[in-house]
């Protein structure tokens, strides 16, 4: 078997599969959602935290809990890094410093796990376990909930109550995120990944010194970084390193964690707004993207260019002879189109074109499928805009879901689309401009460039991953990442839930002959026209100066 064919199978295993649990994990949460009984032990949390999660919240205050929440997470992680040095099970390791404490705790409060640390080498048990993979589930259970939020925001009329934060944050990680987990962690174990609280083992000598490994509660936590679009690893390699990812089927299957809860949240969008055809066209706006993206970066990898790369069978420098160019291909394109940013290769080593490929997914918003909750709100956010457009072609008021986008509703979206690419081209700007920040560059010209690029394209847009050909670990980048993710996250939240509220205190539309059909392939080729040509138009001179310059060289 040829590994074109490799790659190809693989990719329709993975199709097969996600299409299998799409309606009912889609089901599942929408009921999760929409239910009105607390299970026991999400009465004793309310209890513990003096929540009512029977009261129904305006946006303001919705925000106000999304915002309070995350800031205690922030000092509390912050603070256990601080002293990881006195703490027991810190395996020997000091304290995390001040720069690099304050980056990783806003890292994995926002979902991005941008790491410029060793993770084998820095954080010790305790840190791991009760702090980033604390992190991993309550940061994706946010997401989920703003997103619901939004869904609220079409669903209800002539009210501006949009739910309750506590109730949503509690059910997304009890109800979904944490048997999820503890299914997928099995799945991991009894395929190679290890689990186990032990310390530092010298495995044998290389080179005249010791070769040293220490063990963790790595399968658990890969699970739920991988099903909560979080993407940071126990170890530095991420997902290339063989005790969190040890085979192609665990690799596959990695992916299909990553991919499961963004496509199914689409059907969790149609069931609550009383129209599965309406997730149907958000779902095929986000598979069409997805797979385009998969060709395009599998034909780059594969294509042979030069003696070494026809001897090699396509680009396989920085790849993992386990999973092969298709197998690293679907997971690059699947970790940066969603929120992940867990790497199973060394994204700095794909071509040129292909390092671009996977910049643009990130630039695209992380929309296709996105991650958990940012996805399905980022589209919608689109779906509006794209509305709108089409609005003006016809010169009627443009309506979506029963509901008029008007100027208020325009206003929002817009500030949410512009926002991110903000922070994205001004933080690189700064970096390149500057004469301290460009030393930590391992390439000059257009790589170079591209390192620092896809560095702030990550950061603010909640990604993580790194071509990791920058030294990410300096002053300027800790904090400047660590700002660059808080506004990334937060920032589009406050728009979001805003435009929640404004579209639930509206009354429904009827339905008429000039009514735009949102759920028809014509809108589905809208959207996706509108969510290319608006990140193209917005980062094409970016893209052009690093990856396009690269690639065309």
């Amino acid at each position: 078997m040829g590994p074109e064919l490799a790659g190809v199978l693989q990719l329709l295993a993975l199709i097969g599969a996600l299409a299998l649990v799409y309606i009912p994990v889609g089901n599942y949460m929408a009921r999760v959602y929409s239910s009105d009984k607390h299970l026991r032990v999400e009465k004793w949390i309310y209890k513990g935290i003096g929540a009512n999660p029977d009261a129904e919240m305006t946006w303001p205050a919705y925000l106000r809990g999304v915002l309070a929440f995350s800031a205690v997470s922030v000092l509390f992680l912050y603070l256990l890094q601080r002293l990881q040095g006195i703490l027991p099970g810190s395996m020997g390791f000091d304290s995390v410093n001040p720069a690099q404490s304050f980056n990783t705790a806003v890292s994995f409060v926002t979902n991005t796990n941008w790491q410029s640390y060793y993770g084998e080498q820095t954080m010790g048990h305790v840190v791991q376990t009760a702090g980033l993979a604390v992190q991993n589930f309550v940061s994706a259970a946010v997401g989920m909930a703003v997103a619901v939020a939004l869904v609220r925001g079409f669903a209800r009329s002539r009210t501006g109550e949009l739910g309750n934060f506590w109730s949503d944050l509690v059910r997304g990680t009890f109800r979904i995120l944490l048997p999820g987990a503890a299914i997928a962690a099995v799945v991991l174990v009894a395929c190679g990944a290890i689990q186990n609280f032990s310390g530092i083992h010298e495995v044998g000598q290389f080179m005249g010194g010791s070769q040293q490994w220490n063990g963790g509660a790595v399968a658990s936590q890969e699970a739920i970084k991988e099903l909560g679009t979080n993407g940071g690893g126990y170890f530095n390699a991420n997902s290339a390193h063989p005790f969190e990812n040890p085979t192609p089927f665990t690799n596959l299957f990695e992916i299909f964690l990553i991919l499961v809860i963004p496509f199914s949240l689409t059907r969790t969008f149609g069931v609550m707004v009383g129209s599965v055809k309406q997730g149907y066209a958000i779902l095929a706006t986000m598979f069409t993207i997805w797979l385009g993206f998969v060709a395009l970066m599998m034909w780059t990898e594969f294509a042979h260019h030069g003696a070494a790369l026809q001897a090699a069978g396509g680009a396989m420098e920085g790849k993992e002879v386990r999973f092969g160019i298709g197998g690293s291909s679907i997971f690059a394109v699947s970790t940066t189109l969603t929120s992940t940013g867990a790497v199973d290769s060394f994204h700095s080593s794909f071509t040129g074109l292909g390092g671009g490929i996977t910049m643009l997914g990130m630039m695209l918003g992380e929309i296709a499928p996105g991650g958990t909750g940012s996805g399905l709100y980022g589209m919608l956010i689109m779906a509006v805009i794209a509305v709108f457009i089409a609005g003006l072609m016809v010169g009627r008021t443009p309506e979506y879901l029963g509901k008029k986008i008007g100027a208020r509703e325009m206003k929002l979206a817009a500030a949410y689309i512009l926002i991110t690419p903000a922070l994205v081209l001004v933080f690189s700007a700064a970096s390149m401009a500057l004469p301290t920040p460009p030393h930590s560059m391992l390439n000059s010209g257009a790589h170079g460039f591209s390192e620092v690029l896809y560095a702030f394209t990550s950061a603010s847009n909640n990604n993580g991953s790194a071509f990791a050909g920058l030294n990410a670990n300096t002053d300027w980048y800790n904090t400047m990442t660590g700002l660059a993710m808080l506004l990334g996250r937060f920032l589009p939240m406050v728009f979001v839930l805003a435009l929640a509220g404004s579209l639930a205190e509206q009354k429904p539309v009827p339905v008429t002959a000039g009514t735009l059909r949102t759920e028809k392939p014509l809108f589905t080729g809208l959207l996706v026209g509108a969510i290319l040509i608006i990140t193209g138009l917005t980062y094409f001179p970016a893209l052009a100066l690093g990856p396009l310059a690269e690639g065309l060289a």
